[in-house]
């Protein structure tokens, strides 16, 4: 069996790569190996996005808790971000989201939590793959009254929307902001948190079906958004991807501004109002160059992991710093939250607009964005990996690393979460980096066949 969990938990065809019994196991693994040594009987949060497959995965994995002796306080469809903070505001022993976040509709995932609403750790999902591949040896299973059982979190996106006003308190009063919610979990929870500030919101794909998450429209498809800006005349536009935990937004002239920009925007304003701990933003390798040039022209220190927001996030509680995040959109703000959090990153953003009273396409200009091709090579999801095992790729790499040394960079990874081999090159001349990137991405797809 390969390695059940990837960079963002465990993702998958629902109910053919992550069937009900793959999510029970998980449950009951996950009971496991989170409550070691604990002698009194644990929770565990479970929330999940809109998609079809949500309510037979939570259903199969809610049984896998109960039949390890844990209860579930089950809060329903809310954003990833909510299940983080109901974790740790209920003294839940663990989190869990059913989400594949901004993938098809026909894509599920499972990924924990811990009691303080952090992502787990790599050596605790080996503890949990570990139980899985060996058929639960040595575990007991209650009976009778040891059982678990499952209470509803009747006002998860209550408390939700509570705690996202409480920690950025700012009055939106004469903002006309168009909100795509992607038919996913922020439906209602980034809407109703708007309109309680005060904006003027024009809700776009907030009603979702089961059937259309992420389905041309949210963070992954923002023309819509765009033109819909523009149409309305408003101030900004907000993007949010499936599970809610990302934000990419539009300007006021139908400009997309990406997670490198709102990091900029904002890192920027928390600096200035000392705010910012360690001056210090946490970024990927895949952030825009133009962002390192922007923090040294303001005396922000930069700090840069591998892709994904959990080594971002890991990071930044290793140094103290309160801001980090993804040119994607996930955005984590430490201080409010221990996840990627869209609509906070929202509210910071608007934060920044309503107090500086500029709009947002001036703010954007305080960093240039260079110009980065990203193509996906589509590879078979065990072979992803193995992509330096084939010496003309290889070789092809090598030739372009050699041709943008000094003027750009190239940057080949594995998707954590997709079978896909992600292609960026950065450069100053548009044409130039999408035709490059395009011919080693077929290069790659053609060789590991």
């Amino acid at each position: 069996m390969a390695r059940l969990f990837g960079t963002d938990g465990v993702r998958g065809v629902a109910n053919e790569e992550l069937t009900p019994m793959l999510a029970m196991q998980l449950g009951q693994a996950g009971v496991c190996a989170l409550t070691k040594g604990k002698k009194r009987k644990a929770t565990i949060v479970v929330g999940s996005d809109t998609r079809i497959s949500g309510d037979m995965l939570a259903n199969a994995l809610m049984a896998g808790i109960c039949s390890m002796g844990a209860d579930c306080l089950y809060a329903g469809v809310v954003p990833t971000p909510a299940v983080a903070y109901l974790t740790k505001k209920h003294k839940a022993d663990a989190g869990v989201v059913i989400s594949a976040s901004h993938n098809p509709v026909e894509f599920n995932g499972i990924k924990f939590f811990d009691k303080d609403g952090f992502k787990l750790p790599d050596e605790v999902e080996d503890d949990i793959e570990k139980l899985i591949k060996e058929n639960f040896k040595g575990v007991t299973f209650p009976t009778g009254l040891d059982l678990g059982k499952v209470d509803y979190l009747e006002n998860a996106k209550e408390e939700y929307i509570a705690h996202s006003i409480k920690s950025v308190p700012i009055d939106l009063k004469g903002l006309k902001i168009v909100a795509d919610c992607a038919e996913g979990a922020s439906f209602f929870t980034s809407v109703e948190a708007l309109k309680r500030l005060g904006a003027d919101v024009v809700a776009i794909h907030n009603d979702p079906d089961g059937t259309n998450i992420n389905k041309d429209c949210g963070s992954t498809h923002m023309e819509e958004l765009a033109a819909r800006v523009k149409k309305e005349k408003a101030d900004v536009g907000l993007a949010f991807d499936g599970d809610a935990d990302r934000l990419l937004a539009v300007d006021e002239k139908g400009n997309m501004i990406d997670g490198d920009q709102i990091m900029a925007i904002v890192g920027n304003y928390l600096k200035e109002t000392g705010r910012l701990k360690k001056d210090t933003i946490v970024v990927t390798v895949m952030t825009n160059l133009g962002f390192m040039l922007m923090a040294k022209d303001k005396g922000i220190k930069v700090e840069t992991t591998k892709v994904g927001d959990r080594y971002v996030l890991e990071r930044m509680k290793e140094i103290g710093a309160s801001l980090g995040g993804e040119n994607s959109g996930h955005v984590i703000l430490l201080d409010e939250n221990t996840t990627g959090d869209g609509l906070l990153s929202a509210l910071h953003l608007l934060e920044v607009i309503t107090k500086t009273k500029k709009p947002l396409s001036e703010l954007a200009k305080v960093m240039d964005v260079l110009p980065q091709a990203l193509v996906n090579a589509q590879v078979a999801n065990d072979k992803k990996y193995s992509y330096l095992e084939y010496p003309v790729i290889k070789d092809a790499i090598d030739k372009l690393e050699k041709k943008f040394a000094g003027e750009g960079r190239v940057l080949i990874r594995p998707s954590g979460t997709e079978p896909k081999v992600r292609v960026m090159i950065e450069g100053k001349d548009r044409k130039v980096i999408d035709t490059e990137a395009k011919k080693l991405a077929n290069l790659i797809e053609k060789t590991m066949k």
